[in-house]
Parts: structure tokens; sequence; C-alpha cells
């Protein structure tokens, strides 16, 4: 079977897209998409994302972990798959697209894109650390000196401990670098190692430090670092929770090509 795929990257999430309109790679098993992200026998990726044809919508996105296992919603994977349907001209440039949490709005902005994240009404606070849903679910914890913490040591004990084994759970280290500025090293399920950036674990990252630091009522705009680059996350937030969440970020295509499996 012939695989016709482009590759795209959102600071450093790297995803195999492929366009499914026409129901071509509707069938590709769960070994298949393991295959095809694995980094020394594929083509390598953090995930793997079918664009879809749906009526109500403009899209549909299909997204698959590494590990070849459907996910939930994939912040940085819903900003690349937005590029990828603007280059194949399925899209201008504002969308509505349909993932596995819903309906996302989304903008490009030149090489960026602005992604509409799902509102967050809960945040749940355990010891000093923070666990609550983006899309997907995530567990931040504020730590000194991120860059030299033992993200995967401790991401895994985190991600298989009992409370989080069976579902699995992100999990996302945090260090303030300055007022509304921090940077996010994230553990993700899926693909059992860091990667360079998550988008929903960003989002999540963002509202966690909000909620422990700046309290403030109104528009915000957190500015992150990430291993893999630059995003910002806006939000409404207010006594009832986080609204109009939003993902920015560079979107770029990385290479196309054909695999054969």
């Amino acid at each position: 079977m012939n695989i016709s795929f482009t590759k795209y990257q959102g600071t450093g999430n790297d995803f195999i897209m492929l366009d499914n309109r026409n129901h071509l790679y509707s069938d590709l098993t769960t070994e298949q998409i393991k295959y095809i992200c694995d980094r020394r026998f594929g083509i390598g990726g953090d995930g793997l994302i079918l664009l879809e044809n749906i009526e109500e919508v403009d899209f549909k996105m299909v997204y698959y972990n590494a590990d070849g296992n459907e996910s939930t919603m994939c912040g940085n994977g819903g900003r690349c798959i937005t590029m990828f349907a603007h280059q194949l001209h399925v899209i201008q440039n504002i969308t509505t697209f349909l993932a596995i949490d819903g309906k996302h709005q989304a903008s490009v902005l030149k090489d960026e894109i602005k992604l509409q994240m799902n509102n967050v009404l809960r945040v749940k606070v355990i010891d000093k650390n923070y666990e609550l849903n983006t899309g997907s679910p995530h567990y931040v914890s504020f730590v000194e000196q991120v860059q030299s913490f033992p993200v995967f040591d401790k991401g895994k004990e985190i991600r298989n401990n009992d409370t989080y084994i069976k579902e699995g759970i992100n999990v996302n280290f945090v260090e303030v670098l300055s007022t509304n500025h921090i940077y996010v090293r994230t553990y993700e399920r899926g693909v059992e190692d860091e990667t360079l950036s998550c988008g929903t674990g960003c989002t999540a990252a963002a509202i966690s430090y909000h909620k422990k630091y700046i309290h403030q009522e109104g528009n915000q705009c957190i500015y992150i670092t990430t291993p893999g680059g630059n995003l910002q996350v806006h939000f409404f937030a207010n006594e009832t929770g986080y609204t109009d969440v939003w993902l920015e970020g560079k979107a770029t295509k990385v290479f196309e090509g054909t695999i054969i499996i």
C-alpha cells in the first residue's frame, strides 16, 4: 500500500498528515499507524492525523498517538491540520472543524495558526499541583530549573501511578520565568516520552499559572516557551472558569512523500 503524506510540526510537536477525503486510509490498523510514526522504521512523528470530509463543518480531524491508538484532542495537531487544510485549499483563512472533543474555530495568520480550545470550568488542586482537561487530561506541576528537571522519569512515574495508569494523563512541568511568561516541558501519554511541545499541555499550564499566581479576572495572555519554540495562550478568566481560550503559534510544513507499507 502506497501512502502519500505530508509532515508538519508545531513548535517541534511533529505529525504525519494524511488527506483522507476519499477514504483511502480509513482502514489503517493500529500496528500500521504505529509503524508509520516510528522514527527508525517509518516516517517518524508524535502522531498521525487524518483530514476527512464532514458535512456540517469544513473538515474533520482524526488524531492518533504514536502508539497507534486514537486519542483525545491535540492542540498543536489542531494547528497543524489547519495549516494543512489551508495549503490543500480546503479552507481559506478562517475555519471551523470537528475534532474528538467537538468543534473548533481557527484562523491562519501567515505562518501562525490561532486555534480555539475548549472552555475549562474545573481545575482540581492536588496538593500544590493541578489537574484539568483542555481537550486532553493534564497534570501540571510547578518546579524550579525546569530545563534540568528529570521530566521523563518524573513524568512517567506520575502517568503510571495508581490514579492515572488506566486512562493515562499528560504531565507538565512548569517554571515561571517572569510575569505572564512560563517555560513548559511535557511528558505525553501515547508517546510515552517527552515531546518538544504539547498544545493542550501549554494551555493547561497557562490556566494553572493564572490560577496559582495571577487570580485577576478579564482577558489574559500567557507567553510560553517550550523546548520546541514559543506559543501564546489567550483566555477570559472569571469566577466561573476560563472561556474564549485560544492557542497561538507557528505551524510549519516540513516535507512530503510516499511510504510503502
